[in-house]
């Protein structure tokens, strides 16, 4: 420890459900295709940062997609709500709406047969938001520090200076997160490949134990039966050989804390700490397609568990943000973020260079986060990126159970 004081503060958004965020958005959902068109209508005539659009690609009712979806809704950074939809889908808005209203959030919602149509429901639907808008303004506001931040990270683009300095750099941030009372997940379980001892021993009692030599075994599992691992001829352009060397990378984002447990997708950390996401497929999931991990997809995955900022820990660089909360992108390659100043937010390469300590840069990097989480945007939120995925799969938890009774 650099002896820096951990502790900082700004003011966050108080929500009804007795959650904090760090923004203060409006989630604009389709709730099949047909309706996205008119949702992303609706959002650019609003033309605001803090309204953004989700919502589905395909009329399928899939438990794991409308368990995230859900959990976009309840998310802290987002105070208002509104589904659109066509009229004849699975996913009803009116239900959508009514766990936003639940929460304490303001809610509306809108089926373009019953408006008349494409026009008609983009009018009703800026009308809505623009009420949703004034109301927000009335938000409460408190004191927020680092001990109540969940943050979440995911590597992407990775190359030899990932596991050398920016993955490095991470970790050394979530330590320092954790001491301060914080929260930290990080994910990509089939980018652990080759670790299964070195993360058993980083268990903090028997059933976390357990649940990480589960999910390992179910993604080795997986990667076998796609036939497929979480290496690509990107990572080898980059100096990385072998999965097991872009796993050590990967997994020394975490940092050294225990790992108090794994989450499924959609699952709030129920406690403060390091804890492991597990987003691959459960066994006998619907195939409608391989869904192989993609950084877009890692996001919301993060997201969806509540996570008020997300790290992209890319070496080769990348332009993509996310929906719902600011995305930092973080690379240990200096000639990458030279080249690309305009989009990455942080560069974790003097490390190697040694111009500065890795203390003194895990302490630069948690100014940038309480900055973020006090107001400022990101490089990707003041460019306008928005990326999101939610893909179709199964994953079988007791979250699914409670899901339609949500």
């Amino acid at each position: 420890m650099s002896g820096q004081k951990l502790e900082c503060s700004w003011q966050g958004y108080v929500r009804k459900n007795g959650t904090m965020g760090i923004r203060n958005k409006v989630l604009v959902i389709y709730t099949v295709e047909c309706a996205s068109f008119v949702a992303k209508e609706i959002v650019h005539k609003i033309n605001d940062p803090e309204t953004e659009v989700v919502g589905f690609s395909g009329c399928t009712d899939n438990e794991y997609a409308v368990r995230l979806l859900i959990s976009l809704i309840r998310h802290p950074n987002v105070g208002a709500v509104l589904p659109v939809g066509l009229g004849c889908e699975y996913v009803q808005p009116e239900w959508l709406a009514d766990i936003a209203k639940k929460e304490g959030k303001e809610a509306a919602w809108m089926f373009i047969q019953n408006e008349g149509g494409t026009r008609r429901t983009i009018e009703k639907g800026v009308q809505l938001v623009r009420g949703m808008q004034e109301a927000l303004k009335k938000t409460k506001r408190a004191p927020m520090g680092l001990k109540d931040l969940i943050i979440g990270a995911e590597c992407g683009g990775s190359d030899y200076t990932s596991g050398l300095a920016g993955n490095v750099v991470v970790g050394r941030f979530y330590d320092r997160l954790i001491e301060a009372g914080g929260t930290a997940v990080f994910e990509e379980i089939v980018e652990a490949i080759g670790l299964k001892e070195l993360l058993l021993e980083r268990a903090a009692d028997k059933k976390a134990a357990e649940e990480i030599s589960d999910t390992y075994d179910k993604a080795l599992d997986y990667c076998k039966s796609v036939r497929q691992y979480s290496v690509s001829p990107g990572n080898f352009a980059g100096g990385l050989s072998t999965i097991e060397e872009k796993s050590m990378g990967a997994v020394v984002k975490s940092g050294s804390k225990p790992i108090q447990g794994v989450l499924k997708v959609g699952k709030v950390p129920p406690d403060k700490g390091l804890w492991l996401l597990d987003s691959t497929p459960d066994p006998y999931w619907m195939q409608f397609g391989i869904t192989n991990p993609n950084d877009n997809e890692g996001l919301m995955d993060l997201i969806a568990c509540g996570c008020h900022v997300v790290f992209l820990v890319t070496g080769r660089g990348s332009v993509v943000g996310s929906a719902v909360s600011p995305c930092i992108k973080v690379t240990g390659n200096s000639a990458t973020y030279s080249t690309m100043q305009e989009d990455m937010d942080f560069d974790a390469g003097p490390v190697l260079a040694g111009r500065c300590s890795l203390e003194e840069m895990a302490q630069k990097l948690l100014e940038m986060v309480v900055d973020v989480a006090a107001g400022k945007q990101s490089k990707s939120e003041a460019l306008g990126h928005k990326e999101y995925f939610i893909p179709y799969k199964y994953q079988n938890t007791e979250v699914v159970k409670k899901c339609k009774e949500a």
